[in-house]
């Protein structure tokens, strides 16, 4: 992949190091520099701390939900509203406001809080129109990912800087962490039979880029239709560091959409939503633990959870329990599985436990019919190829699947180098 040139904003200052020893040691006494901390702040608060200097005199679009806030959180919508020209507000899935639920069509609307036209990218279209950004200057992109490739809001990313490229729209993303960490890269790259909205570009499935740096990728490598490039500034974060876990920036954490409660169910969701998309397994989507479970009616708890423990797969844990699903798979039923517990984020292979909890399951339970007719096709394009399943119906291990999915991510991280701001 060869180098691009593109336009991104410093914003910012870089973590400085030390607080100096005002005194003179004595003779033998070890003293160790202090790492002074650096509070991390999104584009969002970065672009408030320059006064909006990027935007004056500029109309302006929004495309964000309620996770597009401030460290004291005050919503992005309102502050725009109020500092700038904002004439436009724009909702990926589940809307400005985040009140549809998953994979439910939005319409357009009008804003009840600031009057503002409100236009659906999760409707009849999943791009900005010429007929929507006629009386805008900029679009900005505002909003809180969970580092995912089958995730949609990257896909609506995606769309928004294609948009922008082909109506000669200024686009600007203000940068925020991701929660999965910049250090992580697991999957295989989405092939092109198998592109969707739930994985639109050559990414792994884990990719470890900020949305801001990921729009870098998009735009650098010639991965919008045409091949187009557009006018694109980031504003980035300052302070954040690419092995940081959510806790660590001292952000707050505001549900992504109705399942992803907190910054830790991103990793969760990396874990069981592939294997989520069949509906053998259930994994805790209409319990109260949300991606964190794997099991169904029949299953021993403490056998399931004996097979997971004795893999002895690095940084996580599984505990047997049992749980009655209030709504989706297994509804009313009462099924038996366990709960992952992450021991250590870092050590973890996150998305393969997709296939070891497949794996166990099968191996407790030959008769689990696990790919039921018109369910194959979402399971394909979420692992962005059709060689996860058919490797697993012909018998394959876990590791076997593993080893043969993820081969790609070393290839990624070299590619990707050139894009980071971290």
């Amino acid at each position: 992949m060869k180098r691009r040139e593109f336009l991104f904003s410093t914003v910012g200052a870089t973590i400085s190091s030390g607080c100096h020893a005002q005194n003179v040691p004595s003779v033998g006494m070890k003293v160790e520099a202090k790492q002074e901390e650096v509070p991390v702040k999104t584009g969002l608060e970065s672009l408030i701390a320059q006064g909006f200097a990027p935007l004056k005199g500029k109309r302006v679009g929004l495309i964000t939900n309620p996770t597009g806030i401030t460290r004291d959180y005050r919503a992005n919508v309102d502050i725009l509203a109020k500092a700038v020209n904002l004439v436009a507000l724009f909702g990926p899935e589940h809307g400005v406001r985040g009140d549809a639920g998953a994979g439910d069509s939005v319409g357009n609307a009008k804003d009840p809080a600031t009057g503002l036209p409100v236009y659906s990218l999760y409707g009849k279209t999943n791009k900005p129109t010429a007929e929507m950004t006629r009386n805008l200057d900029t679009l900005i992109f505002d909003l809180q990912d969970i580092g995912s490739r089958s995730y949609t809001y990257i896909s609506t990313m995606g769309l928004c800087l294609e948009a922008a490229a082909e109506l000669g729209k200024e686009f600007i993303v203000l940068d925020r962490p991701n929660p999965l960490g910049g250090d992580r890269v697991e999957g295989n790259l989405a092939r092109p039979e198998f592109r969707s909205f739930v994985g639109r570009y050559p990414i792994p499935y884990a990719h470890g880029l900020t949305i801001g740096e990921l729009a870098q990728m998009m735009n650098g490598e010639g991965w919008l239709k045409g091949k187009r490039k557009a006018n694109l500034t980031v504003i980035p974060l300052t302070g954040w560091r690419r092995n940081m876990n959510w806790s660590e920036t001292g952000l707050p954490w505001v549900l992504t959409s109705p399942h992803i409660p907190h910054a830790e169910t991103s990793f969760h969701y990396a874990a069981t939503g592939i294997m989520g998309e069949q509906p053998t397994l259930n994994i805790g989507v209409g319990y109260t633990l949300p991606f964190e479970l794997a099991g169904a009616p029949g299953l021993s708890p403490h056998r399931f959870s004996t097979e997971m423990n004795r893999r002895n797969l690095k940084g996580v844990y599984f505990r047997p329990m049992s749980w009655v699903p209030f709504y989706a798979g297994y509804t009313g039923k009462n099924c038996g599985g366990v709960q992952t517990h992450f021991t250590d984020f870092r050590e973890a292979e996150v998305t393969r436990l997709n296939f070891e909890l497949m794996d166990a399951a099968r191996k407790l339970n030959p008769a689990l019919n696990f790919f039921p007719k018109g369910r194959e096709r979402m399971f394909d394009l979420v692992c962005g190829t059709d060689e996860v399943r058919k490797m697993f119906l012909a018998g394959k291990s876990s590791s076997e699947i593993w080893k043969k999915w993820n081969a790609e991510s070393a290839d990624f991280r070299e590619s990707r180098a050139k894009y980071l701001l971290y």
